[in-house]
């Protein structure tokens, strides 16, 4: 099974790597630190501490072979100068909602990095693979899971 290009921006990457070395070293230090605190107090069997400390343990090994597996297939997407006013990866976007009148701020981000509360729109979403290629003036027409919805583009940074 061929493995894809994980796409991501520089910044994303560098935040995948500083959270990569915080698990493997920091986390995975305090982790270890409780579990010996509990296999002090004697009986497992009923001790708490200890099977929380391991359940932790377990969850952050996962999340580092995962930050890994992004890492080692990570492709970090530079921003063209040559299409600056064209919608891209790494690109901030301010959006119009045409229908409420509203006006919004995304950044278009890697599937790994997004984070629609803070605004960060993956590519794949819906929205943010409607407008990849588009410049500022276009109109979208963007079907979702909660409807279609008309936006404006209004400024590509």
């Amino acid at each position: 099974m061929e493995i894809k290009e994980i796409l991501v921006t520089e910044e994303g990457y560098k935040e995948l790597e500083n959270e990569l070395e915080y698990r493997k070293t920091k986390l995975r230090y305090e982790i270890s630190e409780r579990i010996k605190g509990a296999l002090k107090e004697g009986d497992l069997s009923e001790n708490a501490e200890y099977h929380e400390s391991k359940e932790e343990q377990n969850k952050n090994e996962s999340r580092i072979i995962v930050l890994e597996h992004t890492i080692k297939h990570a492709k970090i997407v530079k921003h063209n100068e040559k299409n600056k006013d064209m919608v891209q990866i790494g690109s901030k976007v301010k959006l119009k909602d045409l229908e409420f009148d509203e006006v919004l701020d995304y950044s278009i981000v890697g599937a790994t990095e997004a984070d629609p509360v803070a605004g960060k729109i993956s590519n794949l979403s819906p929205l943010g693979s409607e407008l990849l290629g588009k410049k500022k003036g276009t109109k979208v027409h963007v079907t979702s899971p909660g409807g279609v919805v008309d936006y404006e583009i209004l400024e590509v940074n």
